[in-house]
């Protein structure tokens, strides 16, 4: 954590979360925080606004470090590092976003190994107070929201979908909680090897070629995203079929090989005879 996290912030967080153990979530006021952290009540509250607060301001803290270093490595930062003046927005191939998000990640990780006693104090706090949960899921969005935005224009056009960065940044919080909750539960254990790796292979997926046509290995062929027609719809039943009744309907659809695809609608019940009737009849 850098040096941003004063003196007073850092008695501020362990006091509270020390007396949030000791005596319960609850229990405890705010004057006595202020009193265990040798500051003033007016002191408390310009810091942080509730008990609540308190329990995340190295969280918010950490957010803020995490939106920073991202900022250094978009393209339009590092431009105007290197000719004194803004520019567009381009893809900067000397930057691996996926790997400055995996940094940012880890930088969280330390940060919670560092403060051990902090990290397993509020740990436990935050499995007796529901509402402390549902403000940790609230955190975790927000780092996913910080990494998707940061995908989103840091890489190539080509993977800069929506989907794509929204994945990735998700994958990666989920591994890092994870991996941080085991370390949680046994903090003797040294889980940063097996942090990495779990990086390195969400970093080889996401980076992975993106499929073409044809898939070279097995020979098979993609889906023509240029020939919608070909595609059997529910509008296309519910076009051949409107009325509902019992009478069976058949939807045909040609495609740009001039192969037709024929699909027979029926009532529940209906025998071989029934499908074949329906199907010889619209091939008529």
């Amino acid at each position: 954590m850098t040096a941003v996290r004063t003196h007073t912030h850092a008695q501020a967080v362990d006091a509270a979360i020390e007396l949030f153990s000791r005596k319960g979530y609850e229990q405890t006021t705010v004057e006595e925080i202020a009193d265990a952290a040798q500051i003033s009540r007016a002191t408390f509250f310009r810091r942080f606004r509730s008990k609540e607060d308190v329990v995340f301001a190295d969280h918010e803290l950490l957010l803020e470090e995490v939106v920073v270093m991202l900022a250094e490595t978009r393209p339009e930062a590092r431009a105007s590092e290197e000719s004194g003046r803004s520019s567009e927005r381009a893809w900067d191939p000397a930057v691996d976003p996926y790997l400055e998000v995996c940094r940012a990640a880890r930088l969280v990780f330390d940060h919670h190994v560092g403060q051990r006693e902090t990290s397993l104090a509020r740990h436990r706090l935050l499995q007796q107070v529901p509402a402390l949960r549902d403000r940790e899921l609230v955190t975790t969005h927000r780092y996913e929201r910080a990494f998707t935005a940061y995908l989103r224009d840091t890489l190539p056009p080509d993977r800069s979908m929506t989907t794509m960065s929204i994945a990735f940044a998700a994958s990666v919080v989920a591994v890092h909680n994870a991996i941080l909750r085991r370390w949680l539960r046994n903090p003797h254990l040294d889980l940063r090897p097996e942090l990495e790796e779990a990086f390195a292979d969400l970093r080889r997926v996401a980076t992975a070629p993106v499929p073409g046509p044809s898939d070279a290995t097995t020979g098979t062929s993609a889906p023509d995203r240029r020939a919608p027609e070909r595609l059997v719809t529910e509008r296309h039943v519910a076009e051949a079929y409107p009325d509902g009744g019992e009478a069976s309907a058949v939807v045909r659809t040609a495609g740009t090989d001039g192969k037709r695809v024929v699909v027979a609608v029926l009532e529940p019940g209906a025998g071989p005879d029934d499908v074949a009737r329906a199907v010889r009849d619209a091939l008529a």
